[in-house]
């Protein structure tokens, strides 16, 4: 069973030391861990794209939240981090596309 109150206590972790969030308007939502990815973003057109200042993770979880409900069926929030030689390594599922439709399964099933 997937535990959606885990995969968002993720989200906020991964917040604590983030530079920024990012959203492409219809599923694809970052947690942006260093300057270089927040630059990748800008260049790629993300908007919005938001600096999380210190001490201001709470605030950026509500933006997420609003976001992750805004999107379309296909949304999963990730982090990036930069990883000299291999970008792929950078990214961290944080919410996986679909999680929450399995989260709804499961607990269907229960029931």
């Amino acid at each position: 069973m997937v535990d959606m109150t885990a995969a968002w206590g993720r989200v906020r972790d991964e917040l604590a030391d983030a530079k920024g969030i990012a959203w492409d308007g219809c599923h694809k939502i970052y947690v942006l861990m260093d300057d270089e990815q927040m630059e990748r973003m800008a260049s790629f057109g993300y908007d919005p794209l938001m600096p999380v200042p210190e001490d201001a993770a709470s605030e950026a979880l509500d933006v997420l939240c609003g976001w992750y409900e805004e999107s379309c069926a296909l949304r999963f929030i990730s982090s990036i981090r930069t990883v000299t030689g291999d970008p792929n390594k950078g990214f961290v599922d944080l919410i996986a596309q679909f999680e929450e439709d399995t989260a709804n399964d499961s607990n269907d099933e229960e029931n």
